[in-house]
């Protein structure tokens, strides 16, 4: 669906990995132009001295933070920033009329409380907090319609979410037995330098990290919660693998019935029809993360035993994609009444 006159969008944090896949993924889009990419520290460097890549491609300086010149530049704001400073920016934002998608943690937590617990930083205004819908595009993709403030989910929510919530919804598994083991390649810790992802600690190893601890522990509860009608909590670990694209949630609960890998199969296709984004696999076949790479797919695959009464959920995305920056673009062609997939048909890239 192309329009005649495209929106205008500015990207924060334009030299981050989130911002700078918008910046590839909003080149192809019909309806789009990128007027301003925005980074409060590189004002007025060439976005491809930071990134070769864009060398030709996105030609313009980075702009500063001006919120008065962005809303002459834009109508929608991409906030590809770390946690905290959507917190401060994305009011002057909204006060000025421009919607905003906001990637960072900031607006997903709709207790204040628990944010400041989970994130160790103040939380939001809490109006805001229940003004910004939670922008799981295959779950509460009419809600977006419209909106002017989303909040992306984050990356392991999104693949842990989308894999749990039809078997949660239709009553198949106990929500109190829930174990999510999952695991990221490195892009997903961004692109500051830390020992933790330094070639020689993370080569050829596999480390567990933040156990019990994870920010998006509480972002995973709140949403099961909501879908279960009752209180969530679950063992949720995490892990740092040798990769730089893709995460992979595998998921373990008790069944509540009797049913076989061909049943939640049909469960899930029926859940997800209409949603070309999520591909649910055939019996006995299991999605990888390179099946994913570089593209707006969420793979999911199912074991069922009827020896221990449990459910294995694989659920795969990429991470900087569907995880963050695809999921915005498909959350901004909702909210302005786009066909879904508009700027996002990438075949993964394999291998």
């Amino acid at each position: 669906m192309a329009v005649d006159t495209k929106v205008r969008v500015a990207i924060v944090g334009s030299t981050g990995y989130g911002g700078v896949e918008l910046i590839r993924l909003l080149q192809g889009h019909p309806n789009v132009v990128i007027t301003s990419v925005i980074s409060s520290s590189n004002a007025g460097v060439a976005a491809s001295e930071g990134f070769p890549h864009l060398t030709g491609i996105m030609v313009q300086n980075l702009d500063g933070v001006d919120v008065q010149e962005m809303a002459l530049k834009a109508d929608v704001v991409f906030m590809a920033t770390p946690a905290g400073v959507s917190t401060a920016l994305v009011p002057q934002l909204l006060e000025v009329g421009l919607k905003v998608i906001d990637l960072s943690g900031d607006f997903r937590l709709k207790d204040g409380a628990t944010y400041e617990e989970w994130y160790k930083r103040p939380a939001a205004d809490a109006a805001l907090l229940q003004q910004a819908v939670y922008g799981l595009s295959e779950v509460y993709g009419a809600e977006v319609v419209g909106q002017d403030l989303i909040s992306n989910p984050g990356c392991y929510p999104t693949a842990t979410l989308l894999g749990l919530i039809p078997a949660i919804s239709a009553g198949w598994i106990d929500p109190s037995s829930i174990i999510i083991d999952a695991k990221s390649g490195v892009s997903g810790a961004g692109r500051g330098t830390s020992l933790m992802v330094h070639y020689a600690e993370i080569n050829e190893n596999l480390k567990a990290y933040k156990l019990n601890k994870h920010q998006h522990i509480p972002e995973i509860e709140q949403v099961l919660s909501q879908v279960a009608g009752e209180k969530v909590t679950v063992t949720f670990s995490t892990h740092l693998t040798p990769m730089t694209r893709g995460i992979m949630s595998t998921m373990y609960a008790n069944i509540v019935g009797d049913y076989t890998e061909d049943d939640f199969i049909a469960l899930y296709r029926q859940y997800y029809e209409g949603r070309s984004f999520v591909r649910v696999r055939d019996q006995g076949i299991y999605p990888a993360t390179k099946e994913v790479s570089g593209s707006n797919y969420c793979d999911i695959g199912f074991a069922a035993d009827a020896r221990t009464g449990r459910v294995t959920i694989v659920s795969v995305i990429d991470n900087v994609v569907k995880g963050a920056s695809g999921q915005a673009i498909q959350n901004l062609n909702l909210m302005m009444g786009w066909e879904e997939n508009l700027g996002l048909r990438y075949t993964p890239v394999y291998p």
